[in-house]
């Protein structure tokens, strides 16, 4: 996607060079060609529809300043409105002031959500903290395993038994409580489509442990089914 969209945007740049001003002309047509570029990338239709709207706000009746020319204002509205549709700045965690901050893991099955966690756990613990995992994928042929490797090579305990994943669960944040650990991350099955007993499962998940975040975990080539797996999992309330 982003590479489609650098091309357009170089190409509006050497249209509007030189101009010291943007006509309503030239922002609809550089605009026509950004929400182009968005919706061959597989951006959902809405989201695409929000960013073109705000690089209009941003870039509409613009006059040339001294450091930009008008093709740079356009390409400096995209970059905003990019970078505030992405989350804006970097997440902050804020830690929970009785431990363990519990972190819960969503998502459909082959989005990486047990490397993620791995590589989460890895990431607190340069962090100074003492986290732990937690395997409740007890779908996947070897989830657990594959979690207990990745946990081992980053240093960090990792719970898990072979029963229900409400239970293990449960007994993941005693255990982690038990021994002290600041951080539990808390790895969940998925399916290969949205259903109802994914939500279901995520959901009673979620009121054990009571999760102070949940991470919806996609593969970056998604495209706007990733906006349908949102939604489906704020409908079910899961947080």
């Amino acid at each position: 996607m982003f590479d489609a969209l650098g091309n357009r945007l170089d190409g509006i740049l050497t249209r509007l060079r030189g101009r010291g001003r943007i006509s309503d002309a030239d922002l609809d047509e550089a605009l026509r060609e950004i929400r182009t570029a968005l919706l061959e990338a597989d951006v959902d239709v809405s989201v695409a529809r929000s960013l073109i709207d705000g690089i209009r706000a941003r870039t509409a009746g613009t006059a040339l300043s001294q450091s930009l020319t008008p093709g740079q204002q356009v390409v400096k509205a995209v970059n905003e409105e990019l970078r505030e549709a992405l989350g804006g700045e970097s997440l902050k965690v804020r830690f929970a002031s009785q431990p363990p901050t519990v972190i819960l893991l969503a998502g459909l099955q082959g989005a990486g959500k047990t490397t993620a966690a791995a590589k989460l756990a890895r990431w607190f613990r340069q962090q100074g903290r003492n986290p732990m995992l937690v395997g409740a994928d007890l779908q996947r042929p070897a989830a657990v395993e594959q979690l207990r490797v990745l946990g081992q090579q980053a240093g960090v305990p990792v719970f898990s038994e072979p029963t229900d994943p409400v239970a293990v669960a449960g007994k993941g944040l005693a255990e982690a409580r038990r021994l002290g650990r600041d951080v539990l991350i808390v790895d969940t099955a998925g399916r290969l489509a949205i259903d109802a007993d994914l939500m279901e499962e995520v959901r009673r998940v979620g009121e054990v442990v009571d999760p102070d975040y949940t991470f919806l975990v996609v593969d970056a080539m998604t495209g706007q089914d990733a906006v349908a797996t949102a939604k489906a999992g704020a409908e079910r309330h899961c947080r």
